[in-house]
């Protein structure tokens, strides 16, 4: 401000009034003189002109105080003088109080109705108070008594610039171009740096960006100024409302609404937090019913109300992941947690459910990268814990699935095994495919080859729990090495060992044999 107040001096040419000028016909010749300390009497206009003068002089000093003090002695003396009150209110430009700088200039040109700099100062309080039309029709009307004035005609287009900033920033305003309204009022406040709506309008668009801390600030520093100003209450509790303080937001929109009931943001903004809160207890409800898919709708609904509550919006996310996991839509339950974190990047909740579902659908390397993030948000031991499972899982991962080799699930039993690797044994040995092509043959006899892997493992309770439980199988005790899948075949079956893949032209072991069509 200190700036503002000395590039406004270099342009504020204070009047020096005409000695001679006209006494007030209205004035009694007994109310033209006043007696001075020296026992003589002084001509009124004359004592006057010695304040006016003496508060030039501290004006150039900058001491706007002590000028302005003497400019008002001058007016009480000649209170009809447009030119003391064009120098008073420079001064209260000086001192930013705009709104009594203007009674000032409307009264300098009220008693002098060609008094230009009257008009100009006028159109500076106008501009610097945001009233841009106004200000503009008042530099055209400098303009028009004294065409030739430069500094009238630099401002006057200043005034035209914020003019196009105000149009630029509500047309973005409409299309949710949040960064070029700040822009727009940042250039505004430039020219205008005590009107309250440009302030406002910036907060506002801070808020809905998301940057909570720079809104309040505006706002409060707004609420200082004007403890009553609706809009700055309103942003206040905008900022309330989407970091999901929602008891005093309400209480903010509800003040609102006693000074200005006819606040169209707050009444809409109150409206749509109402319903919000309403559908998620909604769904809530529904799901602790039991009712997985009303509360999957019911959040949905919610999710439409209000784009911008990003917190009460990414709960919503989560809730509905949970439903999904529960209705067994894992990959939904994953989609609805990844658009919970976009919004709350430390949900931690949102990362549980997220990399518990991708544990579920056996993507270990998401799943650990999920765990990992868990780890640093919150390192307790359940946690830590949680992590070591799923990299133990990504390793077994990174080895032949056995179980899925034979078509079973992990929890299969002994006859489930024997039973798996009868069928896929007979399915697969290469006897089977003696007349296939030569790509065929090595495909079949590698797929029986994993066949009676699995078999050997599966089969023996020792070395699948040390399979289960993660180890290396090629460690001790020559758990690693596995039998000739043609041996493990014949044992199976029952008969004689064969030599090679070729050893059952005449039939299986057992007695069973293929009827190739």
């Amino acid at each position: 401000m200190a700036a503002d107040r000395e590039d406004v001096n270099e342009k504020m040419d204070l009047d020096v009034v005409d000695e001679n000028t006209p006494k007030n016909p209205n004035q009694t010749p007994d109310e033209t003189m006043i007696e001075s300390t020296e026992g003589k009497d002084v001509p009124l206009e004359a004592l006057a002109e010695e304040k006016k003068l003496g508060g030039n002089e501290l004006y150039k000093r900058k001491d706007y105080v002590g000028a302005l003090k003497l400019y008002s002695e001058a007016l009480a003396l000649c209170p009809t003088c447009a030119a003391y009150y064009g120098n008073r209110a420079a001064t209260y430009m000086m001192l930013s109080q705009y709104d009594k700088a203007l009674e000032d200039a409307r009264r300098s040109t009220q008693i002098d109705p060609a008094f230009v700099k009257g008009y100009q100062r006028e159109a500076k309080c106008q501009l610097a108070l945001g009233e841009i039309a106004t200000a503009i029709l008042l530099y055209d009307k400098v303009l028009g008594l004294e065409p030739g004035n430069s500094s009238a005609k630099t401002e006057s287009q200043q005034a035209r610039a914020v003019q196009q900033y105000v149009l630029k920033a509500e047309s973005s305003y409409a299309k949710g171009e949040y960064r070029t309204v700040i822009f727009c009022m940042d250039k505004s406040i430039e020219l205008s740096p005590e009107c309250l709506k440009f302030r406002i309008l910036k907060a506002e668009s801070l808020a809905l960006l998301k940057r909570y801390d720079e809104a309040q600030n505006i706002a409060s520093d707004v609420l200082r100024q004007d403890g009553l100003c609706a809009d700055a209450i309103y942003v206040r509790g905008l900022c309330l409302y989407y970091q999901d303080s929602i008891e005093k937001a309400f209480q903010h929109f509800q003040q609102v609404l006693r000074l200005a009931p006819d606040h169209a943001k707050a009444r809409d903004v109150y409206r749509r937090a109402k319903q919000l809160i309403q559908k998620k207890e909604e769904g809530n409800a529904a799901f602790k019913a039991g009712n997985a898919q009303g509360a999957y709708n019911l959040y949905t609904e919610a999710l439409e109300i209000d784009p911008n509550n990003i917190f009460t919006n990414s709960k919503l996310y989560f809730n509905r992941a949970t439903v999904c996991s529960k209705m067994g839509r894992k990959e939904n339950a994953v989609e609805d947690c990844s658009k919970a974190i976009a919004l709350d990047e430390g949900y931690l909740k949102a990362y549980l459910r997220r990399a518990k579902s991708y544990m579920e659908l056996e993507q270990y390397e998401e799943a650990v990268r999920d765990y990992e993030k868990i780890c640093k948000l919150d390192k307790s031991r359940e946690n830590r814990q949680l992590l070591q499972e799923a990299k133990l899982e990504l390793k077994k991962s990174k080895r032949k699935d056995y179980y899925k080799v034979l078509g079973i699930n992990k929890d299969a039993n002994e006859d489930a095994v024997k039973k798996a690797y009868r069928k896929h044994a007979l399915l697969h040995h290469p006897d089977r495919h003696a007349d296939a092509s030569e790509e065929t043959k090595k495909a079949e006899e590698k797929k029986f080859k994993e066949i009676g892997e699995a078999y050997t493992v599966l089969s023996d309770p020792k070395k699948k729990a040390r399979y289960d439980s993660g180890q290396d199988l090629d460690d001790g005790e020559g758990i690693g090495g596995f039998s000739d899948p043609n041996v493990i075949f014949q044992t199976f079956f029952g008969g004689g060992a064969p030599h090679g893949f070729g050893g059952f032209n005449q039939g299986f072991p057992g007695g069973f044999s293929f009827q190739f069509g």
